[in-house]
């Protein structure tokens, strides 16, 4: 019962800060980690414990599995060897160096447990690098840079973190165990989120025409691959990771607009309660850390805490810039651009790279892990320096989350960052690919028979659309008309026909453009949710014409 009040209580903080999150101007993750850790030293508040397996089953596969929903795969295998120097080597990097530095720092820290600490905060978080830079218009590159590596990482941080556990409870540590381990958990945590998908891309075509049942089961699916996954021992992070990306490069053919415009509902509702339950959750954690470390004075804890904190963030700064440089990640590709594109894009480099190397916000993943050392191990005896370990890896997701998180949209400010995805620019280009191709569909493959009077009228509307493209690309201004102004007076019957199939090559070719990976992901996904609404309200105007 008093679990049952906390959640309440929780979901009423939840929605609270939700209603004044915009007001206030800080990111919401941000919000949430200060208002926890507030709500835990208030006397007799009923608090809830993070529970390792509870976050790493309930919590981390839909939060991951959506944040890999929403990333092209076209745009992740662009990256894909920023993302993998970053999401791999910059982790192992991490571990090592956090390791020497509590090893030489914290006096009752052994090598072993300096290596489980090093691992814990080695991973920043997807669901914190969305919440910070939601809404700061960051380069498309940038951003596909740092989600990516964010989905990656918790794997090769947890690996790490799992071996360096076996060598506190044995003693031993053998490095090519440790690196064909790795390879193992990382390609069968991959192939079998790869199988996953592609079975639930099968269940999905199958049952296509119903919404409700497509929709629960996307639900289902990032729990199916994380349990198959650590059922074969293999990584059941990477497996929701893999699954989420092959589903979300197969999402235009296998889910009806029906289904994506209920699955989006449910799936934002779904992850803004997941999210704020668990920052909440990691504010909580503090008050109850410190209570177990009392023997130390407060001073030197906040020395500890600011000296991993110091070396997680400068080992990215360095990382970051070194590789960077060397393998020329941020490198424009010259093909088709102008001048004044290509001239932006050289000068914002070295701005674009030291906004990635500022952007290492830990969250979930770092507390889940460090809750889930044992409280004792074998023969009863307490796991050494159980709470130490939590109370930095506290301060470290304090000072990553709050600190650099707050000090982000300063940054980009000083900086004077521009997005260089021409986002606006792509989406105009789209949508005049798609009406020029929709008249050559009308002229030469339209399989209704209308006369020459009708189609000159169905193609009338797209021919304004087309002008109306090309003045605004000219001009880049908005829409000077509204589609209002281009209704026509003919039959409704030939014309909704008409309609019906120009609506089917549309989606034909959205999709077509979507696998292609021809136009930017973002304007797709746009052009997508709008054709939707468009085939809601034919599909309503049919139901009446059938009444």
């Amino acid at each position: 019962m008093q679990h049952f009040e906390a959640v309440i209580l929780i979901l009423a903080i939840l929605v609270g800060l939700s209603a004044i999150a915009d007001k206030v101007k800080v990111p919401f993750p941000i919000l949430l980690v200060i208002t926890g850790a507030i709500v835990g030293i208030i006397p007799r508040f009923p608090l809830l414990v993070l529970d390792p397996p509870v976050v790493f089953l309930l919590f981390l596969p839909p939060l991951l599995y959506d944040a890999a929903s929403h990333t092209s795969w076209h745009e992740f295998k662009a990256e894909m060897l920023p993302i993998s120097t970053l999401a791999i080597a910059l982790v192992f990097f991490t571990t090592i160096t956090v390791a020497g530095a509590a090893y030489y720092f914290i006096p009752e820290f052994s090598l072993p447990l300096a290596f489980a600490l090093g691992a814990i905060v080695s991973p920043p978080d997807a669901v914190a690098a969305t919440g910070i830079t939601k809404g700061l218009q960051l380069n498309r590159r940038v951003t596909t840079i740092l989600e990516g590596e964010s989905l990656v990482n918790d794997a090769s941080a947890l690996i790490a973190y799992r071996f360096s556990y076996i060598a506190i409870v044995t003693g031993s540590f053998v490095f090519w165990e440790a690196g064909l381990q790795f390879l193992l958990l990382v390609c069968g945590g991959a192939l079998s989120g790869a199988l996953t998908g592609f079975i639930f891309v099968l269940m999905h075509e199958k049952i296509k025409r119903n919404s409700i049942v497509s929709t629960s089961l996307t639900l289902l699916t990032p729990f199916v691959s994380y349990l198959l996954a650590e059922m074969l021992h293999t990584s059941g992070v990477l497996a929701v990771v893999s699954t989420g990306l092959f589903i979300s490069w197969r999402s235009p053919r296998i889910f009806s607009y029906q289904t994506r415009m209920r699955s989006k509902s449910v799936w934002d509702t779904l992850i803004f309660i997941l999210n704020g339950f668990i920052f909440l959750l990691i504010g909580q954690q503090l008050p109850m850390v410190l209570r177990d470390l009392e023997k130390y004075s407060f001073e030197i804890l906040i020395f500890y805490g600011l000296i991993i904190s110091l070396v997680v963030i400068t080992v990215r700064l360095m990382w970051v810039f070194a590789t960077a440089y060397s393998q020329h990640i941020f490198k424009y590709k010259m093909g088709g651009a102008d001048f004044k594109n290509i001239h932006s894009e050289r000068v914002n480099t070295w701005k674009n790279v030291l906004i990635v190397g500022w952007t290492g916000t830990r969250g979930i993943v770092s507390m889940a892990t460090a809750l889930s050392l044992p409280l004792t191990m074998e023969g009863g005896i307490p796991f050494p320096q159980r709470s130490l370990i939590l109370f930095l890896t506290f301060v470290v997701i304090f000072v990553t989350l709050v600190i650099q998180g707050l000090s982000l949209p300063i940054l980009i400010r000083i900086l004077g960052v521009t997005p260089t995805n021409r986002s606006y620019k792509n989406k105009l280009e789209l949508q005049l690919f798609l009406a020029q191709s929709i008249i050559h569909f009308i002229e030469n493959d339209l399989l209704i028979h209308l006369d020459t009077n009708l189609k000159d009228q169905v193609k009338a509307r797209y021919e304004a659309t087309v002008n109306q493209l090309l003045k605004e690309a000219e001009t880049e201004n908005d829409l000077a008309e509204s589609s209002e102004a281009h209704r026509l007076l003919i039959p409704l019957a030939p014309i909704m026909t008409a309609e019906v199939e120009i609506s089917k090559f549309r989606r034909e070719l959205l999709i077509r453009l979507h696998e292609d990976g021809s136009f930017d992901h973002q304007t797709i996904k746009q052009l997508e949710q709008e054709l939707d609404v468009d085939d809601l309200k034919l599909n309503k105007v049919l139901k009446r014409e059938d009444e």
